[in-house]
């Protein structure tokens, strides 16, 4: 039991409960705030593996002694004992999966303390809390744990857009909260009937519980449960039927707020995705039903890309359709999809962070991210437009950047999994996805600029041409030396098969 893996959630809130009351001692704020930044995507990669278990019960060593073959050390009637104790997992795919988190957070961070005259230690306190909140959520081995966090990201989220001062921004977080006040209630019902039935909110000795026959796992207590954590699970990950709404979120953000929020969504689906595999996935129509909600999500995100007129919204519903490239990945179940719809995902989270803070470079210098008024942003930065047409490029999977190997795994894998008719659409798609994405860069970049745009005389900060770079550099290599992230992945990938 590494001491080490409840430091990943521990220290990002207290840093941000600290950072809470400086209000007006800036220098504090900016020290303090990039110094945490910078330990979160440390602590994952010093960590052993390992399981946690808060008050110090191990529920599952007996469990493991079952499975092995061992005399049985429990009856089932204390199967059935209420476990208290909160677990973490933490394994290598978590390890990478809370470090490129933790990443994407300090240049979050990062670009925001220095892009903003006046730090805050609010906004801040919310971009930690929120890190800390889904970190919990991808350890979790607790179900009523990831929900209390669950409620806590949401809530954090709400206020990166209130405290974006973005125009219109009120209006959305209270959109989104209201989503939440109904899929928040529905999930936390689905918990309590799986806690009903099988006496645990523990999610592995739920499994065990199914597979001992201790419990029937096609009791219709349990389907329900399975609707409604689902349910939570699409609001949370910005899946249909909340991809407007998400992207809403997205575009009344600031750039490096919307960075950091699509990372929340990303990490929020495979974590929970994940979990509905562990628990349904005897259940021959729940990968089916990830399938089908996965190719809504690619076709509606795109499509409604096509005709948004503002860089931020264009982004967000882009990001909305490469969410369905992941659900895919899970849907397909096996052990060679679920890691590229993994890998998919980590490359997603770089990506997109990528994108929304190479553009955010155009909405400092103008004032406006509304692509009807401005052009010619290329003759002002034309390292940075590069930098943002290879993100493009890496969002569409044009090799050798890192989304290629992801994409071309996942078409590899509807193959085998005698499904073609996948791989065809999500070639099609992508292809969609680059047309669209040029479509922007050449209204933003390339274009004659309008004699109304006005151009203020603010010189980007060196933080954010740095962050693109990094962003860039991570993209190549794991475009050429895709195993570096899929090796950690496929274990378990495996284990969920």
């Amino acid at each position: 039991m590494d001491a080490l893996i409840p430091i990943m959630v521990i220290l990002p809130i207290a840093s941000a409960l600290f950072l809470n009351f400086l209000h007006k001692n800036d220098r504090t704020i900016k020290i303090l705030a990039i110094i945490t930044a910078l330990i979160l995507p440390i602590i994952p990669l010093i960590t052993s593996y390992g399981t946690h278990y808060f008050g110090g019960y191990a529920p599952l060593a007996e469990n493991s002694a079952i499975a092995q073959g061992l005399p049985a050390l429990i009856t089932s009637t204390q199967l059935f004992i209420f476990h208290p104790a909160i677990t973490y997992v933490f394994s290598s795919a978590q390890q990478l999966m809370i470090f490129i988190l933790g990443l994407v957070a300090f240049f979050a961070i990062f670009t925001s303390l220095n892009e903003t005259k006046k730090p805050s230690g609010v906004y801040t306190f919310l971009m930690f809390m929120g890190t800390a909140s889904v970190t919990a959520i991808l350890l979790s081995d607790d179900i009523f744990n990831l929900y209390v966090f669950f409620e806590i990201a949401a809530l954090a989220q709400v206020g990166i857009i209130v405290a974006s001062g973005v125009k219109n921004s009120i209006e959305t977080a209270l959109k989104y909260i209201l989503l939440g006040n109904i899929a928040g209630p529905l999930m936390l019902l689905g918990i309590a009937l799986l806690l009903g039935v099988t006496g645990n909110v523990n999610i592995t000795d739920m499994i065990f519980s199914f597979k001992q026959g201790l419990v029937d796992p096609y009791n219709p207590v349990i389907l329900m449960a399975l609707g409604l954590i689902t349910f939570g699970w699409l609001y949370s990950s910005g899946l249909p039927p909340f991809h407007t709404i998400k992207s809403a979120v997205y575009s009344k953000a600031l750039p490096h707020g919307a960075a950091l929020l699509q990372a929340f969504s990303v990490f929020t689906l495979v974590a929970i995705g994940i979990i509905i595999l562990r628990l349904f996935s005897f259940l021959s129509f729940s990968k089916t039903a990830i399938i089908g909600i996965s190719l809504l999500a690619m076709i509606l995100g795109i499509t409604m890309a096509i005709v948004q007129t503002d860089f931020k919204r264009i982004i967000g519903y882009l990001a909305v359709g490469e969410l369905g490239y992941i659900g895919i990945g899970l849907g397909l179940g096996t052990a060679f999809g679920i890691t590229a719809g993994l890998f998919q995902a980590i490359n997603e989270v770089i990506i997109t962070a990528f994108l929304f803070i190479g553009f955010g470079t155009v909405l400092y210098k103008t004032r406006t991210s509304d692509t009807r008024k401005l052009g010619g942003m290329m003759f002002e930065n034309p390292r940075i437009a590069l930098m943002v047409l290879l993100a493009g490029f890496a969002m569409a999977g044009i090799p050798p950047l890192n989304a290629f190997q992801s994409k071309l795994m996942l078409v590899q894998a509807s193959l085998q999994s005698g499904l073609p008719e996948l791989g065809i659409i999500m070639i099609l798609l992508s292809i969609v996805t680059f047309m669209t994405f040029m479509k922007a860069f050449y209204t933003i970049y390339m274009r004659p600029k309008p004699a109304d745009l006005e151009i203020f005389d603010n010189k980007i900060p060196k933080s954010t041409i740095l962050s693109l770079v990094v962003f860039l550099i991570i993209c190549i290599i794991i475009g050429l030396f895709p195993q570096i992230v899929t090796s950690s992945l496929q274990t378990l990938a495996s284990g969920l098969v």
